[in-house]
């Protein structure tokens, strides 16, 4: 059993440890957001609309929550994804002088490490093509076209075919120094833990819509992240989840 022990001793916590973060040393701490530079493609999206929301008792929301693999070939509308979008990464509120966001999922010390792409082919009013969300503005980016998104996706979820037949993909990097700044080498553990949160509300973002979504673990990194164009270091995926109409 001493082939597990590294990785069982990751899972537990460490917190009592003396660690000296740069959040400590009082050095400038990471952005809330990465930079996009002067991309000419912005798109807006509809405001929140509880309206659209189809199942709206909580606890059939929670009763009725499950992995779905199977999506039909209806699109999803851009008040659908703007929905799921902020209930994932939507910012509620900033603190202080930009030090932290307040999201309807939690995260460790509110550092929210994650951006947040999308891997689309089915929503009306969008194009085929890779985008980013821009949580402080609740709006897309978009990167590139992208014509090949089924095959893609099919490859960089290693043969998870269903994956490819989504309207939609969503793709989380992690920057990890916006967790390291706080807690240094204790931050990986609880970064993985926030991915956790974000996708559960994904799936009962889902829920209440009538979709469907699957979180997936097992990608191929390389793909995935040249993909969405992120260097693997500093910026690298580490969940995905489809979603379509079920």
């Amino acid at each position: 059993m001493d082939r597990f022990k590294e990785n069982r001793d990751f899972m537990k916590s460490k917190f009592m440890e003396d660690i000296v973060s740069d959040q400590k040393k009082q050095l400038p701490q990471p952005s809330l957001q990465k930079s996009y530079g002067d991309y000419i493609e912005i798109i807006e999206l509809p405001d929140i609309d509880k309206n659209i929301i189809v199942k709206q008792d909580i606890h059939k929301c929670i009763l009725e929550r499950k992995s779905h693999r199977e999506y039909t070939e209806e699109s999803l509308s851009i008040g659908e994804l703007s929905y799921l979008l902020w209930a994932t990464q939507g910012v509620k509120d900033i603190r202080g002088d930009n030090y932290a966001t307040v999201r309807p999922v939690p995260s460790a010390g509110a550092r929210h490490p994650f951006e947040t792409y999308l891997a689309i082919q089915n929503v009306k009013g969008l194009k085929s093509g890779i985008y980013r969300y821009l949580a402080l503005e609740h709006k897309l980016l978009f990167l590139c076209e992208e014509k090949n998104i089924p095959e893609k996706i099919t490859s960089g979820t290693l043969d998870q075919k269903f994956a490819g037949t989504a309207a939609v993909n969503f793709i989380w990097s992690c920057l990890p120094y916006r967790g390291e700044w706080r807690y240094d080498k204790l931050a990986h553990k609880v970064m993985l833990i926030d991915a956790g949160h974000m996708c559960h509300g994904l799936y009962i973002a889902c829920e209440s819509l009538g979709l469907g979504t699957c979180a997936i673990a097992a990608y191929d990194q390389n793909l995935m992240d040249d993909l969405v164009k992120v260097d693997g270091k500093d910026e690298f995926v580490v969940y995905m989840a489809p979603v379509g109409r079920v």
